[in-house]
């Protein structure tokens, strides 16, 4: 792939472009499955019902799911992951906002360097973004040894919960140019790789992205039922 001096758009995927979070639907098919047990429900069933009576916050609720994984993981062979991840992939692969999907597809024809940035697993997030054309994807990778069964351990852990220095990388490996890129978030995780984008892009963001937005003049898109708001 040549890139050198190609514009690059970053964006975030779970929220942003998927319409729900790949962890969320990941681990629900692993104990569906049976690769994870059905106690494991446990470890975000108080939160999920706090978000839902917005009691509490989605962070939290995707914070405990996260949990639930590095805790249920460990020992599950990587093979069975992915045809875990193939069956959310069937039943989830077109439950995408319609502003993101179409953006997506405009930029790439823009020649622009597509770059996805999640914190989901790398094992689901890859295949997800790669059949919608993204040239490189960044997900938390989690370890396995030598059977091919996860560890339960996560590497490089520092650098994926930094989103700016992932782009800060990326922009130095493929020599790329941050001159007219493009970034978009929805939650405050995403306000590090928005600050040095030249269109930073606020979607359908959560209270603490929306402050920074509208403090620093970005633009905000909304996107509900079959309408798009640009503020």
């Amino acid at each position: 792939m040549r890139t050198s001096g190609k514009k690059i758009a970053v964006f975030d995927i779970d929220g942003t472009i998927f319409r729900s979070s790949l962890i969320i639907e990941l681990v629900d098919i692993l104990i569906n499955e049976g690769l994870f047990p059905q106690r494991a429900r446990r470890t975000y069933e108080k939160p999920y019902r706090r978000w839902l009576d917005r009691k509490g916050s989605y962070e939290e609720y995707i914070q405990a799911l996260v949990r639930c994984y590095v805790r249920h993981i460990k020992g599950v062979r990587q093979p069975k992951l992915w045809r875990a991840a193939e069956k959310v992939m069937a039943y989830q692969k077109n439950r995408v906002y319609r502003f993101t999907r179409d953006l997506v597809h405009d930029l790439s024809r823009k020649k622009y360097v597509l770059v996805a940035i999640s914190n989901s697993p790398t094992d689901i997030v890859q295949p997800f973004a790669f059949r919608f054309g993204f040239d490189t994807v960044y997900g938390r990778i989690y370890a396995v040894d030598g059977r091919e069964r996860f560890t339960g351990k996560i590497l490089y852990e520092d650098l994926i919960s930094d989103k700016a220095k992932i782009l800060q990388r990326v922009c130095a490996k493929y020599r790329l140019t941050l001159r007219h890129s493009i970034g978009v978030g929805d939650t405050e995780a995403d306000i590090s790789f928005l600050r040095l984008v030249d269109h930073p892009i606020a979607f359908n963001p959560n209270k603490k992205l929306y402050d920074v937005a509208k403090k620093r003049g970005w633009k905000v898109v909304v996107e509900r039922k079959d309408v798009v708001y640009k503020v």
